[in-house]
């Protein structure tokens, strides 16, 4: 897992073995055998670690990051992937548990459908949608008084 994360890190950020290495303070040829599995950096290079590529030593160290069987890196902090989801007959998808829990949604629970036709859809809760629009248009009147 740790060595399929730092792989998958690195070349997402496009580096080599050698300028990760310098950064963290270890040698090129230590940090090859930490994505080989042969060894495993000590928890301050860990965070180290997690810290640069911006994602937290817990997803850095344990998860086997896979989305429908395929292998994926570690999602930075704040960010998430569950997985996919199925659209029904009607529209319908179901919400993947630890989604409900990470937002606190709950059965009832109104949320506004956004969307982008360059970047896809957005579902955000309504009250927290209503706020924003509430404080965009108060800033608004406020310019338009200045």
């Amino acid at each position: 897992m740790l060595a399929d994360n730092l792989i998958f890190l690195r070349n997402i950020k496009g580096l080599t073995q050698e300028q990760v290495a310098e950064v963290i303070g270890i040698s090129r040829q230590s940090y090859s055998k930490w994505e080989q599995g042969e060894t495993y950096p000590d928890i301050d290079k860990c965070d180290k670690l997690a810290k640069y590529y911006g994602v937290t030593i817990d997803s850095l160290v344990h998860q086997d990051n896979k989305v429908d069987d395929i292998k994926i890196a570690p999602a930075p902090i704040g960010k998430h992937l569950w997985g996919t989801v199925t659209i029904g007959s009607k529209g319908q998808i179901v919400i993947p548990k630890a989604a409900r829990e990470t937002f606190e949604l709950n059965e009832g629970d109104r949320l506004v459908v956004l969307g982008d036709d360059a970047e896809g859809i957005a579902l955000v809760k309504a009250d927290v949608f209503e706020q924003r629009v509430q404080e965009a248009l108060k800033l608004s009147r406020q310019m338009t008084n200045e």
